[in-house]
């Protein structure tokens, strides 16, 4: 029993080092495996087809994300086909936001695939333990090396050149562990020009330049107790956008933590983790390399948050439970000045968020009972306080007069499900209801165009919560070769925000056609389900697929934007020895549920066939793996209707890596 308590407390206090792997339950949790505490270095987020991945091509591997792009960085993630402003996307549970009224920051664009142990992606009203949600949450697990490792320090390096973009990357780790000590670090940099399509056609401000660091540090203050100092910072320089008009100067965030872990070796509480964070982002957009701009446009902005994270995890006999306090309060501000050539004759000023305060306080529970060898229940909830106050709310009045300057609100959320497992098969079945506030752009943009449907937005602090009503269920069967497993969820959405033209104003930005206020609809409906199988026909020789599909309607029947329309991919791995190839092929069918009034049109559909082939080998104290292959092998052209204003995906990019661990 003591020996238990040794290897448990090791875990919570370092979270084991650990192999990745795609959890199959029906809150689709991408995690790592823990294994046993002396296991060598954790291995990297990475796909089957490719060692070095950045976050967004991680994500984008989750049957139940997909993303906007608007060029090669920076993507936004769909959670269930909803945008950002539906899901929540957190660091180790600490809130960051973006500083771009654009969104070309979201939070995944802040951290690297070598400082990330794990991905946790759990849908709908599950996903409340972090935040009020609508779509689910997103959390972004920092490496954390155990303490009293036998071998004291533990590093990696990996580099690699993709042709295409002529992109070329640098990826290092180092940590050290003895009894009471442990540190990490990575240090990461990507620097890639223009992309080119499928015709082989350069695409123009396409290109990006990222570095990224991060520093951890844990003391053991006791056998069961632990402090731990983190830090991260990330900067973006030249960054093209080709979908927009508009290129990134610089982006730049420092993300820091400190947090005191306690655990108990008897009685229902058994751990108890409270953490402190601060974080900080500026973001700088400009089109001074757009010279075909008539007008020329600055739009910086600012987030700066503070916030607390508590949690105590229970457990007595088959019951289990989580508890988290989530504090947090943050400063939204974002500019934007308008020039002609000569940047010394300003024409326009105005704060697009004015000086926005959001501060949220939340209580959180979820419950794990075990009621049989067969079934478990979970269940849950959350109820948090959400207040925002706007410096200079006279920019809303111009299309609200009388908008309140300040807005609290109550947000709840329930969620239970019920888990059978009956000898090879498993089910479930859940359902959720919960509310969530409107964004700082949905309350208080002022004139935040949209170059997809070339409205300028408009922000009203007198928006409903949106209501979500959710439903849930999975079935599942493995064996020791096949494991086929199908998912799906519904959500009634009630008070649905949107963008709808406003027969008053007129637009600022010249390339604007009209005015859109953000409204409530009276509902909408989304519809998600996955098929998931895996064969292994021999030993060394597997297959994987998948098959999505999505669909989502307004009030009215019409039709919603940015909803995935029928989505494969299949995928065979062969390994022998120290040598395996993997081969896939994905595509999209032909998106006919497309919505005009939000700027979509028809996209044909498309398929693209990726290769890959890596070997492994050791010398002396090293492990290493050398890897090639093409991703868009035919070069075949396409836009998918998630590009931005149809902009094309990458053409034929043959691709190499190698990684040395010690």
């Amino acid at each position: 029993m003591k020996k238990l308590h040794i290897i448990c407390g090791l875990l919570f206090l370092g979270m084991s080092a650990n192999a990745q792997h795609i959890h199959t339950q029906s809150d689709s949790i991408h995690r790592i495996e823990a294994v046993k505490v002396i296991a060598e270095t954790k291995k990297k987020i990475e796909t089957d087809m490719k060692m070095a991945v950045s976050v967004d091509e991680f994500l984008a591997s989750s049957d139940n994300i997909s993303f906007i792009k608007r060029g090669a960085y920076a993507w936004e993630p769909l959670l269930n086909n909803m945008s950002t402003e539906r899901s929540t996307i957190t660091i180790d549970g600490m809130h960051v936001f973006g500083a771009c009224t654009d969104k070309m920051d979201p939070v995944t664009s802040y951290v690297e695939s070598n400082n990330l142990s794990a991905i946790d992606i759990t849908s709908g009203q599950e996903g409340s333990m972090h935040g009020a949600t609508v779509a689910g949450s997103i959390d972004l697990k920092r490496k954390s090396t155990p303490f009293g490792l036998d071998r004291k320090w533990h590093g990696g390096y990996q580099t690699g050149f993709e042709t295409n973009n002529k992109q070329f990357f640098n990826l290092g780790n180092l940590s050290y562990s003895d009894d009471k000590f442990v540190a990490d670090g990575s240090i990461a940099f990507r620097k890639a020009g223009n992309y080119f399509d499928g015709n082989s056609d350069e695409v123009n401000h396409s290109q990006y330049n990222k570095f990224n660091t991060s520093l951890g540090l844990a003391y053991k203050t006791s056998p069961l107790a632990s402090v731990r100092v983190d830090a991260i910072y990330d900067r973006a320089k030249d960054v093209g956008f080709p979908a927009l008009p508009m290129d990134l100067w610089l982006s730049r965030a420092i993300i820091t933590s400190a947090a005191y872990k306690q655990l108990f070796e008897e009685g229902i509480l058994r751990a108890w983790d409270t953490k402190l964070y601060f974080n900080a982002v500026e973001h700088y957009m400009d089109d001074t390399k757009r010279p075909e701009n008539l007008v020329h446009m600055d739009m910086p902005g600012w987030s700066t948050t503070y916030g607390l994270v508590s949690t105590a995890n229970l457990k007595r006999g088959d019951y289990s439970a989580e508890i988290q306090l989530n504090v947090y309060d943050n400063l939204s501000i974002a500019e934007m000045t308008m020039y002609p050539q000569d940047r010394s004759k300003k024409t326009m000023f105005a704060y697009t968020w004015p000086w926005v305060t959001t501060r949220f306080a939340g209580l959180s529970m979820n419950n794990a009972w075990d009621i049989s060898e067969m079934g478990r229940l979970n269940f849950g909830g959350s109820l948090g306080w959400n207040y925002n106050y706007s410096k200079y709310v006279e920019f809303n009045w111009i299309f609200y007069p009388g908008a309140p300057q300040e807005k609290s609100r109550a947000l709840p959320a329930l969620h239970t499900s019920y888990q059978l497992n009956i000898d090879q098969f498993d089910f479930s079945l859940g359902a959720g209801y919960g509310h969530r506030a409107p964004s700082v752009s949905e309350g208080y943009g002022y004139y935040i165009y949209n170059s997809f449907d070339r409205y300028d937005y408009i922000g009203n602090p007198d928006l409903k919560n949106e209501i979500s009503y959710e439903l849930n269920a999975s079935a599942g069967f493995n064996n020791e070769k096949m494991t086929i497993e199908a998912k799906v969820n519904y959500f009634h959405i009630q008070n649905y925000i949107v963008g709808r033209i406003l027969s008053l104003g007129s637009p600022m930005n010249y390339q604007s056609v009209g005015v859109k206020g953000y409204t409530s609809l009276d509902h909408a409906k989304l519809f998600n389900t996955t098929i998931n199988a895996k064969y292994d026909f021999l030993q060394h020789l597997h297959w994987k697929g998948m098959v999505t599909y999505a669909r989502a309607t307004d009030h009215k029947n019409g039709n919603l934007p940015f909803i995935r329309p029928l989505t494969y991919q299949t995928s065979l791995h062969f390994m022998h020895k120290k040598f395996s190839i993997q081969t896939s092929l994905h595509g999209d069918l032909a998106q006919d549920n497309f919505s005009p009034e939000y700027g979509e049109d028809h996209t044909p559909a498309y398929k693209i066939w990726n290769v890959a082939a890596d070997y492994s080998f050791s010398f002396r104290n090293y492990k290493a793996a050398l890897q090639v292959g093409a991703e868009n092998l035919f070069n075949e052209y396409y836009s998918t209707y998630a590009d931005w204003g149809n902009i094309p995906r990458m053409g034929r990019n043959v691709f190499t890596s190698l990684k040395i661990e010690f």
